[in-house]
């Protein structure tokens, strides 16, 4: 197994886990606010894993 695609599925499983209980616990105004910063997070972390990876075929 890729040790590359663990570390990826470990810390993507850990960040949506903890947005979820982040959005669990707070009201509906800043559930708006919190699901449109989530997205941001998660596409830019997306675009340095991208970056790291294709660095590293270089």
């Amino acid at each position: 197994m890729n040790k590359n695609f663990l570390i990826t599925g470990a810390s993507l499983g850990a960040m949506l886990v903890s947005s979820y209980f982040m959005l669990a616990r707070t009201s509906d105004r800043k559930k708006h606010s919190l699901k449109r910063h989530t997205g941001k997070a998660i596409r830019a972390v997306g675009d340095v894993f991208d970056d790291i990876t294709s660095m590293m075929n270089l």
